[in-house]
């Protein structure tokens, strides 16, 4: 693919001596959609983090989880999440909204402990306008026709602009234990509670 390469990006290898590392890893593993190994690679994926910036580039890092494959892939170039209701700050929400750019990490803990970059930019779908999308899979209509429980309170849609590999070698593997897990869960303690003791700190 022809990607379009930052100038920073170029500054970093070259004082780094790692152009010609960079090249070949831009030649051989970036590809500006997702093949049918990465699609079913996110289909098995429990999780991903995401990286979003305001318009001003102040950035934010979140976490996203869900049953397997909640990261819905669309097609080769385009991909959805929901988004449930949460903490109400909204903070990558907000993020999309001003400034569209979207990054994301898939990371295999329990199998390939492989990764997945997923860039691109994202826009915000209510309900009803992702209902109303063509050719969606039937898990994302019936979520989006659900008038009580577990309902999306918004959709996120990426338009893939490339995907390629983290490698596997400092990615650890790790052992699944069970846990209940309340989706939606309104409780305190279940959340965390006051983990970080932060409710009795004096506040900025």
């Amino acid at each position: 693919m022809k990607r379009l390469i930052s100038t920073a990006e170029q500054q970093a290898q070259k004082r780094f001596g790692t152009s010609t590392r960079a090249t070949s890893f831009y030649t051989k593993q970036v590809l500006d959609h997702l093949n049918p190994t990465m699609q079913q690679f996110i289909a098995r994926q429990e999780m991903v983090f995401i990286a979003t910036a305001d318009a001003n580039g102040s950035c934010d890092c979140s976490f996203r989880a869900g049953v397997p494959g909640f990261v819905q892939v669309l097609d080769k170039h385009t991909l959805a999440y929901p988004e449930y209701r949460g903490n109400g700050v909204l903070a990558s929400v907000g993020n999309i909204m001003e400034n569209p750019q979207i990054g994301m990490i898939f990371l295999d803990y329990f199998q390939s402990t492989v990764g997945l970059h997923v860039n691109g930019t994202a826009r915000v779908l209510s309900p009803d306008e992702i209902a109303g999308l063509p050719h969606l899979p039937a898990s994302m209509v019936e979520a989006a026709q659900l008038k009580k429980g577990r309902r999306p309170e918004a959709w996120i849609v990426i338009d893939v602009e490339e995907a390629y590999i983290h490698c596997s070698t400092h990615i650890p593997l790790l052992k699944r234990l069970d846990k209940q897990i309340d989706w939606g869960s309104d409780d305190d303690s279940s959340k965390g509670g006051n983990y970080f003791k932060t409710k009795q700190a004096p506040k900025p």
